[in-house]
């Protein structure tokens, strides 16, 4: 499909995530953007609302629009949907019924279980009988499903900077999965472009904040494949941490070793590192830290690259493992379209920053 392009919507794309999708698309050489949707600036140029876009030809005609089933199922393909949980489902379900590829960057389809969802997110779910069509799409880890969904409920961003760490450690029987402990930090951007007071500038400024405890929302998908992955049931601690940055988050995860591991601490260590370079070694979008260089925000703030990086701890025999992401790239917008292009035979990387 080298030389193809695909007719591609995005609704909701004046939010952070939408707009950090149309950046990505914008210069993604097998799609053309035909739909972009605001209720907000519907009727307005594109480039108007958004400036930057200004000097690149294929934002020069665009308009937003107000959000309609029938016009994106006419001209589009594939949609992604950069909209609030509770709302996204309205648009997923019925174009997916018509055949239109759907990635959505919401929670609506992210769990297995309806009661979870309702549990998490305090309402009930709009269309349970989705659940078990949609693909959960963390690229790394599900490719040959997503290559074949019609519905992908793309990752959240914390989740995405704690299974990409973990997933391998469990499926290898390396930790104990009763021992998990996550920190994450996280720029403002992960709130979403709103006005609401907890995020204005002097708010958050100058401050370092705790929030979502005990039971963050995103804890719930990050329970759910962990358990898949380990094969049983795991319950974590996560922490969550609001930061005086536009975007990233670093998140530090605590480990211990699993039962029979724990005898030889440096031949367990050594296995954690061949578990991880094995797993990812040919992943574009991970990047494991060499020896003496941890995971540091800066180096992947704009681009689809998480960073993974640990620390062996012989005194207390606990493993340290830090990532660092964009939390509007890989966390959000670029990792829907690294699924994009897998679903349509694209190279992974087309119209991604590394």
């Amino acid at each position: 499909m080298s030389g193809e392009k695909i007719n591609v919507a995005i609704v909701g794309a004046s939010g952070y995530s939408g707009e950090e999708l149309v950046r990505l698309l914008l210069g993604h050489p097998h799609v053309n953007l035909s739909v972009l949707t605001s209720r907000q600036y519907a009727g307005q140029a594109v480039t108007s609302v958004f400036p930057r876009f200004s000097g690149h030809a294929g934002a020069s005609d665009l308009t937003f629009s107000e959000p309609s089933i029938d016009l994106l199922a006419d001209k589009a393909q594939a949609v992604f949907l950069a909209l609030p949980h509770g709302v996204a489902a309205e648009f997923a379900v019925p174009l997916a019924q018509r055949g239109v590829t759907v990635i959505d960057l919401s929670a609506d389809f992210r769990l297995n279980d309806a009661n979870t969802y309702n549990e998490f997110y305090g309402t009930e779910h709009p269309a349970p009988e989705w659940l078990p069509k949609a693909v959960y799409g963390l690229p790394e880890i599900r490719p040959d499903a997503i290559a074949n969904a019609t519905l992908i409920a793309s990752p959240g961003c914390y989740p995405t900077s704690i299974l990409l760490p973990t997933i391998p450690l469990l499926e290898a029987g390396l930790i104990d999965p009763e021992q998990i402990i996550a920190d994450s930090l996280s720029g403002v951007s992960g709130a979403g472009r709103k006005a609401d007071v907890a995020f204005l500038y002097v708010e958050c400024n100058e401050s370092l904040r705790p929030y979502g405890v005990p039971k963050h929302r995103h804890l719930s998908e990050i329970e759910q494949e962990l358990s898949l992955a380990n094969g049983s049931p795991v319950t974590i601690q996560f922490t969550p941490h609001l930061v005086p940055v536009n975007r990233g988050i670093l998140t530090t995860l605590y480990l211990a070793p699993a039962s029979g591991q724990a005898d030889d601490f440096a031949q367990w260590t050594d296995a954690i590192a061949d578990c991880l370079a094995k797993r990812y070694a040919d992943e574009p979008f991970v990047r494991l830290t060499s020896s003496g260089r941890l995971p540091d925000t800066k180096n992947v703030t704009g681009t689809n690259t998480i960073e993974i990086g640990w620390a062996a701890d012989p005194r207390t025999r606990r493993l340290r493992v830090f990532s660092a992401e964009d939390n509007l790239v890989k966390g959000a917008s670029g990792q829907a379209v690294q699924s994009f292009n897998i679903r349509f035979g694209f190279d992974e990387t087309a119209g991604l920053p590394i």
